[in-house]
């Protein structure tokens, strides 16, 4: 019997979250509201079942929908919702260490391996290695929620295209077959993105409650009002209005308390 894939396990664990609204304020931070998240986990999902051939290459090649394609067009969406151009830069810096950090590690690691999967260490196997390497580095260097789960995803994926380079130059076999994103590479995508999300909600959470919440000094505001939740930024514009209304209204009685007492006057 095949084991169940272990990516569309948790995406339907954090489906069942989001729908249960456990993942309310990681969404908000990542500007994607609930529906929008499940239509982007069940495009992977989906996706994940279909593989686009690329011709005209020396073997068997395609790009998985569901590992490549998706991840790549939610990290757009997410560039383009962030904040500042420094979350920008530190998004695709990140994705671009985690890479190196990660192949790196690979090559070590199954250099020589004479034991797979594991690898010659057969320590921790490589499925769950390299998104748990990829999530840390992509948090540590992304710092924001969405940073990091766009360099964890895009890391581990550039891992996965590395690796296709690689059997380029070395002549892999006419009946070898590769699908990018597609089978361990998309539980490994799909594991990095969500340790990345975890550790920025485990431990970045909990400096922000323990500094009493996110610096807004020197930030614009827009990136504040992102900061806050819906129903703060709903009661926050709430309040605003209200405190609009009551100075129309002090102003109108003002004014006719003029009025009053220019015509006493004459």
């Amino acid at each position: 019997m095949e084991r169940f894939p272990i990516g569309i396990t948790l995406l339907l664990l954090a489906s069942v979250a989001i729908y249960l609204g456990l993942a309310q304020r990681s969404l908000d931070r990542m500007r994607l509201t609930d529906r929008g998240a499940l239509v982007v986990i069940a495009a992977i999902i989906i996706g994940s079942f279909i593989n686009i051939p690329i011709p005209f290459v020396p073997f068997n090649t395609s790009v998985n929908v569901g590992g490549a394609l998706v991840p790549v067009g939610l990290a757009i969406y997410l560039l383009a919702k962030a904040g500042t151009e420094k979350e920008w830069g530190r998004a695709l810096a990140g994705a671009a260490a985690t890479a190196i950090i990660v192949y790196v590690i690979g090559s070590l690691i199954n250099s020589g391996a004479t034991v797979e999967p594991a690898g010659r260490y057969a320590i921790l196997d490589a499925i769950y290695l390299y998104p748990l390497v990829g999530g840390i580095v992509a948090y540590v260097l992304g710092r924001s929620r969405r940073a990091a789960f766009v360099s964890a995803t895009l890391g581990v994926l550039l891992v996965d295209i590395f690796h296709y380079f690689w059997l380029l130059r070395n002549g892999a076999p006419a009946n070898y077959t590769v699908a990018i994103g597609g089978g361990g590479a998309f539980d490994t995508i799909v594991l990095a993105g969500i340790i990345a999300i975890l550790l920025c909600e485990a431990i970045g959470e909990s400096f922000e409650r323990l500094s009493g919440g996110p610096k807004i000094e020197g930030r614009a505001p827009e990136l504040v009002q992102n900061l806050k939740t819906p129903g703060e930024s709903t009661a926050m514009a709430e309040n605003g209005n209200l405190r609009a209304n009551d100075m129309d209204a002090t102003g109108n009685e003002r004014g006719k308390v003029d009025i009053e007492k220019h015509e006493d006057q004459k």
